[in-house]
């Protein structure tokens, strides 16, 4: 008994001993509460036909257990004597203070887990790309609307002066505005692609040498995938300073194929040729449209020129339909015995006397 009466730090052995015991029943009450969650809460909340029960309990369980045991520790100081009434009140304040942070991190969570139950299928339904685009930027609003509301009460219980910091930030606003005018011009550059509806997710877009498609667009910057499958971020000022061609909005992809012909074709070669491109066009019919340009157009260097323009219809895989187009010409021309020129040069040589 003489060891549990020893005094350490202005407590006894028996105080601290009694302190530790508290925090570390409140540490096990909140692994007992994890393990309850894990094994027993979250296949019950598997059974039912709610899923904002099961999502509630996956986000709650963290910040849950942490209360837990901050509350242990918030216990554990009224069995300690802290001589100094200042530093007794700051570390109170100071615990409080994380409580807070704490119960706005559940309240943040919980907001999440009702977006993603009520308004994200709601989205998914709708017809309109715009909603997608504004559902991530409404969510990260509210997200930083509760820490901001969850920050100041904290502070507040620290007795900060809100009014006087809020007052100070004014002071300073026009100084940050000028540090931060990247960053301003970048969330207007933001609203808008809201407003004007450039592009949309999912569209495959090319704009400042970058040909991708867009994956999220964000209030400060837009996330495009490129075609060889690496991000790109971009700030969003980016898409109001440059020109911005929206693939995926075309009507369908224009292909120019300019074929030439040597000189010792027939004119009823020629003829040949372009009635085997027109039966190649039919062939294609199913994939591209019925409107194919085509002619003996030029009488070049060393080749007679064949110009034919298709179009293929939208939503198809353009490369592999040129590769078979290119594919068919070449087999048909070399049935028919139809020869493409290639650059030559005749050199005539005069002997001198």
């Amino acid at each position: 008994m003489d060891f549990l009466d020893a005094t350490f730090l202005s407590n006894t052995i028996k105080d601290w001993l009694i302190a530790l015991g508290v925090i570390v029943l409140c540490y096990v009450g909140a692994k007992i509460l994890l393990w309850f969650t894990n094994q027993v809460l979250k296949k019950f909340t598997e059974k039912t036909k709610s899923k904002l029960d099961e999502l509630l309990v996956d986000m709650l369980e963290e910040p849950i257990a942490f209360a837990i045991g901050l509350a242990g520790v918030l216990w554990s100081v009224h069995f300690l004597t802290i001589p100094n009434p200042g530093v007794a009140l700051f570390l109170h304040k100071f615990l409080i203070f994380i409580f807070v942070l704490d119960i706005t991190w559940m309240v943040a969570r919980t907001v999440d887990a009702m977006l993603e139950v009520y308004v994200v299928p709601l989205t998914d339904k709708s017809e309109s790309e715009f909603d997608d685009q504004l559902l991530p930027i409404v969510q990260k609003g509210l997200r930083a609307g509760i820490w901001i509301m969850g920050i100041i009460l904290a502070l507040d219980n620290l007795d900060v002066d809100i009014g006087a910091m809020i007052a100070g930030l004014g002071i300073g606003g026009l100084a940050l505005a000028l540090a931060a005018q990247d960053a301003i011009k970048n969330i207007f550059g933001g609203i808008m692609i809201f407003l004007d509806k450039p592009f949309k997710i999912k569209d495959r877009i090319q704009i400042h040498g970058f040909d991708g498609t867009v994956e999220e667009v964000g209030l400060r910057s837009t996330r495009v995938r490129t075609l060889e499958g690496r991000i790109v971020t971009m700030p969003n000022s980016l898409f109001s300073d440059n020109e911005v061609i929206n693939v995926s909005s075309e009507p369908s992809r224009k292909v120019v194929l300019n074929l030439g012909l040597t000189y010792d074709t027939t004119p009823e070669n020629m003829a040949l040729a372009m009635k085997v491109l027109k039966d190649i066009s039919a062939k294609f019919s199913d994939r591209i449209l019925p409107d194919t340009p085509l002619g003996f157009n030029a009488f070049g260097d060393f080749s007679m020129g064949i110009l034919f323009i298709y179009y293929i219809k939208p939503g198809l895989d353009n490369l592999a339909i040129q590769s078979e187009m290119n594919l068919e010409i070449l087999t048909r021309f070399n049935e028919k015995g139809l020869e493409f020129a290639f650059p030559t040069q005749t050199i005539y040589k005069k002997e001198m006397p």
